[in-house]
């Protein structure tokens, strides 16, 4: 595959008329500069990396139907995602396990490169979207359990660090090479900074299912501080205010990361759905809980967001794509994704002149 673009965003700066050849998906060749004939007209950057997202068009990474995976699969990848971590949320464990199992023929042979659990390791004060009924404290020996199932492919845990037994739990997960995010939590100072200690990097959607910020020292003060910890953030104008997200990009311009906690109306039409066993309505793009009215999840997709930023939040298209695409690839161990370089994958897309995401290669 050659492509020949206006502009291209090459490890992390923009270039101009740029050449890039690929074989078998991978980039073996950039040039900047050169005189061939543009076939690419906007800017070429780096496909989405969403490392939290449960579904779209319909459906859930949790069906049990292959297709309706293909379809959560094509929904987000048509929207910029050219890989992404398939989030399921609180389920008894056979449940999940169940659900790992009929990903994994998906991992790797397609944008899935990895699973994240959501739970059941959250706080009941947190529990946001989850069923509180299902919520409990991790083990070792059930995560080493479940790390089996799947074979190695879980990515990424959210879990709650106050639980019994969470800090133990983290440094196991990090020994395994999973990447531990807090999360659903609300965590005091202390506690907090025991589970950055013991290697957690990631902290799930910041400043929703946790104190918000200004209510004291806690985990959402703790992380914002603290330089080594990468932020979740849903860009939907919902989840977040506009002044809480420009005093946390503020705050942290590199830790952002960009993230659509997509539900499986994400890319559909509004209407019911549920989220695992709890039902959701979903009106002017907005899910909530039937029972409570909580949020639960959104139905953003990354090209949003990464615009989001762009537009709203003064970002560059540089800084833009750190947040949606190479720091989250970084933080969960996805090197050969993330950004334009030879030697990685050719995962393309396009900003076009109207401002608009195209995916090129998938």
């Amino acid at each position: 595959m050659n492509l020949v673009a206006a502009k291209a965003l090459i490890a992390g700066k923009l270039e101009s008329h740029v050449a890039i050849e690929s074989n078998n998906g991978i980039i073996t060749s950039i040039k900047s500069n050169c005189h061939l004939p543009i076939t690419v007209d906007g800017t070429l950057i780096p496909g989405f990396v969403d490392i939290h997202t449960h579904g779209a068009g319909g459906y859930y990474f949790s069906a049990s139907n292959p297709e309706d995976i293909e379809t959560v699969i094509s929904t987000h990848s048509k929207h910029g995602s050219t890989s992404m971590l398939a989030s399921l949320v609180s389920e008894p464990i056979e449940s999940l396990i169940a659900q790992i199992t009929r990903l994994l023929p998906f991992i790797n042979k397609s944008a899935i490169k990895g699973i994240h659990l959501e739970g059941p390791y959250l706080a009941h004060t947190h529990c946001g979207a989850h069923d509180p009924t299902l919520l409990k404290a991790p083990t070792v020996k059930e995560l080493t359990k479940l790390i089996d199932a799947s074979k190695g492919t879980i990515r990424m845990v959210t879990l709650a660090p106050e639980l019994d037994g969470a800090i133990a739990v983290i440094e196991f997960l990090v020994s395994q090479g999973v990447a531990v995010a807090l999360g659903h939590s609300g965590a005091d100072a202390a506690i907090t900074r025991a589970a950055i200690k013991a290697g957690a990097t990631i902290i799930t959607h910041f400043n929703n299912g946790m104190p918000k910020l200004n209510m004291g020292e806690n985990i959402s003060s703790v992380a914002l501080a603290n330089s080594e910890i990468a932020l979740e953030l849903i860009l939907d104008g919902v989840h977040i205010n506009t002044a809480d997200v420009s005093s946390i990009l503020k705050a942290a311009p590199k830790r952002i990361i960009a993230i659509t906690d997509a539900m499986s109306a994400a890319g559909a039409i509004g209407g019911d759905y549920t989220i695992g066993r709890l039902g959701v309505r979903v009106e002017n793009g907005i899910a909530r809980l039937v029972s409570n009215n909580s949020l639960a999840g959104s139905t953003l997709t990354m090209d949003r967001a990464f615009l989001n930023l762009i537009n709203n939040f003064g970002f560059s298209i540089a800084e833009a794509s750190f947040a949606a695409s190479t720091l989250p690839a970084q933080r969960i161990g996805l090197f050969d994704v993330g950004s334009i370089e030879i030697g990685k994958r050719a995962d393309l897309i396009e900003l076009t002149h109207d401002g608009k995401i195209k995916t090129l290669i998938s």
